[in-house]
């Protein structure tokens, strides 16, 4: 059964420089692939492969193709995803001083493989805010290892407060309201005790309330593990878990966030630059 993903994007950046972004091998891969060769015309070649490539192709299974191509405009291009024909068309457009990007991936078959959708919703939902880092200027890109058997999102990083300042912000429902963007953070500091930071949002037409329902692992002033549900609602989703293990360094602490448990490395999606700006937030907290 064919069906088509359908997302836009406004991007800080003009046409012609997004453009140029997805179309010079020299960018390409500095934000969306490890490898790639490209022959702008149609019926060129449109390569990419690799580790930071959905699937992890070689070389010699890359083998993707320009169907349509307008200079500034539009990119449309061929590529097989695990066995199955899929066509990618990227059409820019001028808006105001920014583009506005409209993706339409057609998967023309089956993904014999769980959540398909959500596979190819949050392997461009990780792209695209590449992308945006890379208009930037680059500092924020994330490359994910799309190989790795076992990926999670680690991060480490240094807060100029003791940990004891550090766990309160982590565990004290006023704190988290401040640095998770909320107000009605509940917290049962015990293992096995409530954790909830009152997200309530809808997908798809669900309502879904998100982020850690309870503490699975708790000691204090060093570490804190907490359940992390599928982010959708998708109760088929589980096993992630977020934790927060701190270190003293001198009167400061180096503060070591993972969020484990994915099954697929697609599954990541754009975490990776949501939990950078939590981590922000939660320093602003501790050090104000």
């Amino acid at each position: 059964m064919s069906w088509t993903y359908e997302k836009s994007w406004k991007l800080e950046a003009s046409p012609d420089k997004v453009f140029a972004a997805l179309t010079e091998s020299a960018q390409l891969t500095r934000w969306f692939t490890e490898k790639a060769a490209i022959q702008l015309k149609p019926g060129g070649a449109y390569r990419f492969w690799g580790k930071h490539t959905l699937g992890a192709p070689a070389e010699k299974d890359a083998r993707q193709a320009i169907t349509r191509i307008e200079t500034g405009r539009l990119l449309s291009f061929t590529w097989t995803i695990y066995g199955v024909e899929t066509e990618v068309s990227i059409a820019l457009a001028s808006e105001g001083e920014s583009c506005r990007v409209t993706l339409h991936h057609e998967i023309k078959g089956d993904l014999a493989m769980p959540r398909p959708k959500e596979l190819i919703e949050d392997h461009w939902r990780l792209a695209f805010r590449n992308l945006e880092e890379h208009l930037a200027g680059g500092g924020g890109i994330v490359r994910l290892d799309f190989a790795d058997p076992a990926p999670e999102i680690r991060m480490v990083i240094r807060i100029e407060a003791k940990p004891d300042a550090v766990f309160r912000a982590l565990i004290e429902p006023e704190l988290i309201n401040r640095w998770f963007g909320t107000n009605s953070a509940v917290v049962e500091p015990r293992s096995g005790g409530r954790y909830e930071v009152g997200w309530k949002y809808k997908v798809d037409g669900r309502d879904v309330a998100g982020g850690p329902t309870k503490i699975l692992e708790i000691v204090p002033n060093e570490k804190l593990v907490l359940d992390w549900p599928d982010w959708r609602g998708d109760t088929s989703v589980t096993g992630q878990t977020i934790s927060f293990v701190l270190r003293p360094v001198g009167a400061a602490t180096e503060l070591t966030f993972v969020h484990a448990g994915f099954t697929r490395t697609a599954d990541i999606s754009d975490y990776p630059f949501g939990w950078s700006g939590f981590l922000d937030e939660l320093v602003k907290v501790v050090t104000a």
